[in-house]
C-alpha cells in the first residue's frame, strides 16, 4: 500500500501558479514536471524550481526515470538567456540547473550547459548543477567546471549491484565515481544521491556511501524511490522515517559535511539549505 507521505498534495498557494506561469512563459522545462517530482507543489509554492535544460527528451532510458526517451531535439540557442531571465523574475538567490543526457551531440551538450551557467552567474547568485556523466569525457567535464558553478552534483542513483538493472547501459557505477573524483580533485564541492526501495540492502547502501566518501563527495542525499508511472520499475520496499534517520547518522559518521535523508528527499530538495549549512555555516 502507498504510504501517506507518497500522496502528493494539490497546489493552492499563489506562488505555485506564479512559478508555473514563469516557467511556461519562457518555454522552459523543469525536472519537477518531467520527472514527476513529489516535491513540486512545495517547491513551486516557495517560488523555486530546478531547471532542466537541453530539451525535454533524454538520449538515455534509465528504468527508474519518467523523462521521455529519444526523439532528440536541436538545442535552443536562446535557452541560456531565457533561464537567466526566469531566474531574475523569480528573484532567486540560489538556483539548481540540471539537464537531460545528450549523447547525440559531439560535446554531450557541455558547452551549452556552460553557457547557461555563465548567463545565470551574471546575476550574482549561487548555482548548483546536477550533471550527466558525459561518458567520463574530461574535456566535457572541464567545460562545465570552467563556467564555475558553486556545487556540482552527479548521481550514482543506486547501489553497485543494481546499477545495470536500474540505469541505462551507458551509465556505469565506477564511471560515476570517477566523474565525482575528477571534479572534486579540481576543488569543487561535489554532491551525489541514492534512491532506496529498489531491492538494495542496508549493507549495500553503506558500501555506496563509503564509495562516495572515498572519492571526496561532501554532500549526499537519500530518498525513497517512487514509481512515476507503470512504465518504470516497481517499488520493492518503502522505508520509514526511522530507517532514513539511521542512514543519516551512518553517513555523518563517515564524514559527509551535509546529509539529507528522508522519504521525499531528492537531489535538489532544499539545496540552498545544504549550501548555507556547509559553506556559510562553517
Amino acid at each position: 500500500m502507498l504510504p501517506e507521505y507518497a500522496k502528493v498534495k494539490l497546489p493552492t498557494d499563489e506562488n505555485f501558479f506564479l512559478t508555473h506561469d514563469r516557467v511556461r512563459s519562457h518555454r522552459l522545462h523543469t525536472v519537477c514536471e518531467e520527472a514527476k517530482c513529489p516535491n513540486k507543489t512545495e517547491c513551486w509554492s516557495d517560488g523555486t524550481a530546478t531547471f532542466m535544460i537541453m530539451g525535454k527528451n533524454c538520449s538515455r532510458n534509465c528504468r527508474f526515470c519518467s523523462v521521455t526517451h529519444g526523439h532528440m531535439e536541436p538545442l535552443d540557442p536562446l535557452e541560456p538567456l531565457m533561464v537567466a531571465q526566469a531566474v531574475k523574475e523569480m528573484g532567486l538567490s540560489f538556483v539548481v540547473i540540471t539537464s537531460v543526457d545528450r549523447d547525440d551531440l559531439p560535446d554531450g551538450g557541455s558547452n551549452h550547459f556552460a553557457r547557461v551557467i555563465e548567463e545565470v552567474k551574471k546575476l550574482g547568485i549561487k548555482i548548483e548543477v546536477l550533471i550527466p556523466d558525459f561518458r567520463g569525457n574530461r574535456d566535457q567535464l572541464d567545460n562545465i567546471m570552467n563556467a564555475k558553478p558553486d556545487i556540482i552534483a552527479h548521481n550514482i542513483e543506486t547501489v553497485r549491484r543494481l546499477t545495470p538493472y536500474v540505469r541505462d547501459p551507458r551509465a556505469n557505477y565506477d564511471q560515476s565515481l570517477e566523474v565525482l573524483e575528477y571534479i572534486g580533485n579540481k576543488g569543487f564541492i561535489t554532491k551525489s544521491s541514492i534512491m532506496v526501495g529498489l531491492g538494495e540492502t542496508i549493507d549495500e547502501i553503506i558500501e555506496a556511501l563509503k564509495d562516495l566518501r572515498s572519492v571526496g563527495v561532501k554532500i549526499v542525499t537519500m530518498g525513497q524511490y517512487l514509481r512515476p508511472t507503470k512504465m518504470q520499475l516497481p517499488v520493492r520496499e518503502y522505508y520509514d522515517g526511522k530507517k532514513f534517520n539511521e542512514l543519516k547518522e551512518i553517513a555523518y559518521s563517515m564524514g559527509f559535511s551535509y546529509v539529507a535523508s528522508g522519504p521525499l528527499v531528492r537531489t535538489s530538495y532544499k539545496a540552498a539549505e545544504a549550501w548555507e549549512a556547509m559553506v556559510v555555516g562553517h
